[in-house]
């Protein structure tokens, strides 16, 4: 398995279609958790809480291929944010959590900012076909460099359906 690595080049060429408007069951998907301190949902200590993250996963030997890994953020309130990235298997020392559902997955393109419409257009499209939000989760597909690099700020927003 590659490992995710700090480098010019640490995140690969983002595939929009094969997130965007894709169904997911997830039975018990393992995840890595840790939180964000956020002053209205601004991140604050985001870079160092991936960093040490990432050397836990890499020194349990946890990683996926970079292509199939995820770092799923979810706000519960203005003030922190809940970060789970994919693993192969328990990391110790790690608070882990899993996640088990349906979840309708869409592509956006477009500056953090944009989140609350995301949300918006989720829904909508959720309302027509009967179904609800019970939750959102959001992938940003780029680090900062890589963004600037390939010219796009993908984010997959995640609903867990009811």
């Amino acid at each position: 398995m590659a490992k995710i690595q700090e480098s010019a080049e640490c995140c690969p060429l983002f595939e929009p279609k094969r997130w965007d408007n894709k169904t997911h069951v997830w039975n018990n998907k393992l995840f890595l958790q840790d939180e964000v301190i956020q002053c209205m949902h601004i991140p604050l200590n985001m870079g160092g809480v991936v960093k040490r993250m990432f050397k836990k996963i890499q020194d349990a030997d946890a990683s996926l291929d970079v292509k199939d890994f995820l770092m799923l953020c979810y706000d519960p309130s203005p003030w922190k944010s809940e970060i789970y990235m994919t693993v192969t298997k328990n990391v110790p020392g790690g608070k882990m959590a899993t996640l088990s559902g349906t979840y309708r997955s869409k592509v956006f393109d477009g500056p953090y900012s944009g989140v609350p419409n995301w949300i918006k257009e989720m829904d909508a499209v959720l309302k027509e076909k009967g179904e609800k939000a019970l939750k959102y989760y959001f992938h940003f597909a780029y680090c900062p460099k890589c963004m600037k690099k390939f010219g796009h700020n993908y984010c997959v927003a995640f609903a867990q359906v009811t």
